[in-house]
């Protein structure tokens, strides 16, 4: 295959491998930009900031080649949404706007043993809509009366991370296996969290939020490798629930007051920054070590609110079908910066880096020793929503991911509109009733984030997961399709 050059206006892109484009170092970068993505998908965003916040981060202290982005990258605040970034331990930093506002918003999915078929026949779809709307608040500012937490038992949950769910009974412990990191981080420290911070988020433990957020039930359209499938556990027609949530006002607290600490220790540090947006902490420094602690708190907190919410969507489900069986196919964040061993070119001996996710999904490959014994013969799931009017996609983490990608891969569909374009395309629509004649039943606390997140807001997934697919970062395993969706 021949491989191509692409001449933007600020850059020049030569594809190294298919699918696989490099801005080389130029100025103040120290090192290059892989852009993961189809030449049509570039040209598309040509004209945002993206790429170029990309070059941004190779400017920070101990960054290791290269900076990456997804196919699914929009501009982001500092680090484009989509990026991915590895420091080294001990001349490298950790960047709170590379991590994002929302610390930990993550995607969880559930398989059930039922059927669309089930569904339909039973007219039961809008009706599971309504009845999860009404338990499940979201919404901005959304919290829960049932469940406010004191400050004792909300800085044990920021320790602890899902397992605290579960052992105040949101769930079964065999959970813990197929979540991220079994979720819990384990250098938490919920002293480094501000008072401000937990304020925030006692109150907000098994809620939704507002914007891209949702709960989303699914079925399996269409499975392209039957054998991972199969070890995944699914079926052509299965009823599937997706979750998508993080931390909420806890994690937006703790980003916030750590981009103004690395804006405020720039100059104690000697760091060149060619963006405010990118503040960043040395790692070995002890504001550093703090973000980290703080963020991983946050990113606990996140887990925790993911297993919770799964517990009271099964008991709706249960409510109708007594039989149900629920399991967690998989738990995964997209917005985090972790502690990860990697094997580097000339170097015998696996380094111990920093990297950073943001919109960005992690990848691990066949035989990782991260991953469940279910699925070292298959790659780590990699759970990909789309928007709430096409599909979503379930793919593997492929063998050569580690060594293409830091063992990462998208997060989504990635925004096409802005949310103002969004409501000006949504003019004199009626967004959810188009969506209940394709048979998509909606429940949203607001008008607005029905037309911000109308289907035509985000890129074709299908063209996004292709690029990685392309790529060899990932495999194909299953198509979702939506049928009921629940957003603040």
């Amino acid at each position: 295959m021949k491989l191509e050059k692409l001449e933007l206006e600020k850059f020049t892109l030569n594809e190294i491998l298919p699918g696989i484009w490099r801005i080389d170092p130029q100025g103040k970068m120290r090192v290059g930009v892989h852009v993961v993505a189809s030449k049509e998908l570039i040209l598309r965003i040509k004209d945002d900031k993206s790429l170029e916040q990309a070059t941004h981060v190779t400017t920070l202290p101990g960054v290791i080649d290269p900076v990456l982005t997804m196919p699914d990258i929009h501009q982001g605040y500092g680090f484009p949404i989509g990026g991915v970034a590895a420091f080294h331990e001990k001349t490298g930093v950790v960047s709170p706007g590379g991590v994002g506002y929302d610390i930990n918003c993550g995607v969880r999915l559930l398989k059930t043993n039922l059927t669309e078929e089930q569904l339909v026949k039973y007219k039961l779809t809008k009706t599971l809509v309504g009845e999860l709307f009404d338990i499940i608040p979201c919404g901005v500012g959304s919290r829960r009366k049932d469940l406010q937490l004191s400050l004792e038992q909300l800085n044990t949950l920021l320790v602890e991370g899902a397992s605290w769910a579960i052992n105040n009974g949101f769930g079964e412990r065999s959970e813990l296996e197929f979540i991220e990191e079994k979720g819990c981080l384990s250098y938490a420290d919920p002293n480094q969290v501000s008072e401000r911070a937990k304020e925030r988020g006692h109150n907000q433990i098994g809620t939704l939020g507002s914007g891209n957020h949702f709960l989303e039930i699914q079925s399996v359209d269409t499975i392209f490798d039957p054998t991972v499938a199969q070890a995944f556990g699914l079926e052509k027609g299965q009823v599937l629930i997706m979750i998508h949530t993080g931390s909420r006002g806890l994690g937006y607290q703790v980003c916030s007051e750590y981009i103004d600490l690395g804006l405020n220790c720039a100059d104690k540090f000697g760091i060149d920054l060619v963006d405010k947006e990118l503040a960043a902490l040395p790692l070995q420094s002890q504001e550093g070590k703090n973000y980290l602690g703080a963020m991983a708190a946050a990113a606990n907190f996140a887990f925790t609110n993911r297993q919770i919410i799964s517990f009271w969507v099964k008991s709706i489900f249960k409510n109708h079908f007594p039989e149900l069986k629920t399991e967690v196919l998989y738990d995964i964040c997209h917005n985090i910066a972790k502690w990860e061993e990697f094997h580097f070119k000339n170097n015998r001996n696996s380094q111990r880096v920093c990297v950073h996710r943001k919109g960005a999904t992690r990848a691990y490959p066949p035989g990782h020793p991260s991953l469940p014994a279910k699925y070292q013969t298959t790659g780590q799931p990699v759970i990909v929503p789309g928007d709430m009017g096409r599909f979503s996609y379930l793919l593997a983490g492929s063998p050569h991911s580690m060594e293409l990608s830091f063992g990462s891969a998208c997060h989504g569909a990635g925004r096409e509109l802005s949310r103002t374009q969004a409501k000006k395309r949504a003019k004199g629509r009626a967004i959810q009733r188009e969506l209940e004649d394709r048979g998509i039943f909606l429940k949203a606390s607001g008008r607005d984030t029905v037309v911000e997140e109308m289907p035509e807001a985000y890129k074709d997934i299908t063209e996004v997961v292709e690029s990685i697919r392309h790529a060899h970062i990932a495999s194909f395993v299953a198509k979702l399709k939506p049928l009921g969706v629940i957003k603040g």
